[in-house]
């Protein structure tokens, strides 16, 4: 095993998905030259998340090639290292500080820790980690997509009004159902207002929906998608988009399972501190917070934890997270779709706000700007 020589202060991220990311560039622009900056992530490119959801339909104008960054260019004049590898243990001291070991071996100490491990997709949006393997399995599923005449969407969630509406977009002709567990599409954190209005956008563009019920691990078979309810669906294609997991094993697996609330995610000071831990932050999906989990969150918990490290460090005192507002932005397709705010009564934006928002540029131009990047 080799140790990391630099004798200056180590900051050390671990995961470099949207809170990650926004954090290690941030702070490539904040920290002095006294403090070593350190982004470590099992992939080589940071993955901008929310422009994926065209790539499994299709990949216009090489879309790929601008949603995978590598993580070398989100440090500002280089001041920052990155290292690939998976953190397997984190072993902190009653001293403060401590050292993270990654699966070749390699330890690498900090004396302030950011855990930033994000969430665990399933199925379609589960991405391999090596950049060939992810951009095949993009390539496998388009394929699929444009064979198929019946896809069945599981899940009736954001991701899965968005893929279902970039289906349609590409293909107009396709038969299309989403199921969905709930009573509405989405979840409770909208109004129900909000919820019927996207309900009517995705039937408008012929996009089936069957809600209040599921489809379990039998999945398709013979040509059919049969739900829990018994309900038979005529399908050559069935695509799991449904929910996620705090990707929190490593958090368990060093801290113990009192470190994470009954669902899993990690507990967390109001400054975004670990309970136990002063020298331990957490950002992103991880979080234990009442909110919707959106990369617009991540990037809140990023701007309090940057501006909490340097406070921490000079003894002075931390800034609290109070949430931010409820947004939503859902393209239903290339065309437009929905937005949600959470202001005043609630105010919803229809196709042409939605189209300018998302649905034309899938956030592209403006997360690359946010890193540093045109």
């Amino acid at each position: 095993m080799s140790k990391n020589p630099d004798d200056r202060k180590s900051i050390v991220i671990v995961g470099g998905g949207s809170g990650g990311a926004a954090l290690a560039h941030t702070l490539s622009k904040t920290l002095s030259a006294a403090y070593n900056l350190i982004l470590i992530d099992p992939r080589s490119n940071h993955i901008l998340v929310p422009s994926t959801i065209r790539l499994p339909v299709a990949n216009p104008n090489n879309l790929e090639d601008s949603v995978l960054i590598p993580f070398e260019s989100i440090f500002v004049k280089n001041n920052g290292t990155f290292h690939q590898g998976t953190v397997t243990s984190v072993h902190s001291s009653d001293q403060g500080g401590g050292s993270v070991e990654l699966d070749n071996g390699k330890i690498i100490r900090y004396d302030v820790l950011v855990l930033a491990t994000g969430s665990n997709w399933y199925d379609t949006f589960a991405f391999p980690a090596g950049d060939n393997a992810l951009r095949g399995k993009w390539a496998s599923t388009r394929a699929t997509v444009k064979s198929a005449k019946h896809i069945v969407l599981a899940g009736g969630g954001a991701v899965g009004i968005e893929l279902a509406g970039e289906i349609r977009s590409e293909y107009p002709d396709k038969a299309i159902t989403i199921v969905h567990s709930d009573n509405r599409l989405l979840n409770d954190a909208y109004p129900d207002k909000f919820r019927k209005a996207v309900e009517d956008g995705v039937k408008a563009r012929k996009i089936d929906i069957l809600l209040n019920d599921h489809i379990d691990s039998t999945g398709l078979q013979g040509g059919r998608v049969t739900t829990r309810s018994g309900n038979s669906i005529v399908a050559d294609l069935l695509l799991k988009v449904h929910g996620t997991k705090p990707n929190t094993a490593l958090i368990n697996h060093s801290f113990g399972a009192e470190a994470l609330s009954p669902s899993g995610f990690v507990k967390v000071r109001p400054t975004l501190q670990l309970q136990s831990h002063a020298d331990i932050f957490a950002v992103g999906d991880i979080v234990d917070f009442p909110e919707q989990k959106q990369l617009m969150k991540a990037q809140a918990h990023a701007a309090v934890v940057a501006a909490n490290i340097a406070s921490y460090i000079s003894g002075g005192s931390l800034k609290i997270y109070k949430g931010t507002t409820n947004l939503i932005v859902l393209p239903i397709g290339k065309e437009g779709g929905l937005s949600y705010l959470g202001v005043l009564w609630g105010i919803t934006f229809g196709n042409w706000v939605t189209y300018r928002l998302k649905s034309q540029s899938l956030l592209v131009p403006t997360l690359r700007k946010a890193l540093g990047l045109t």
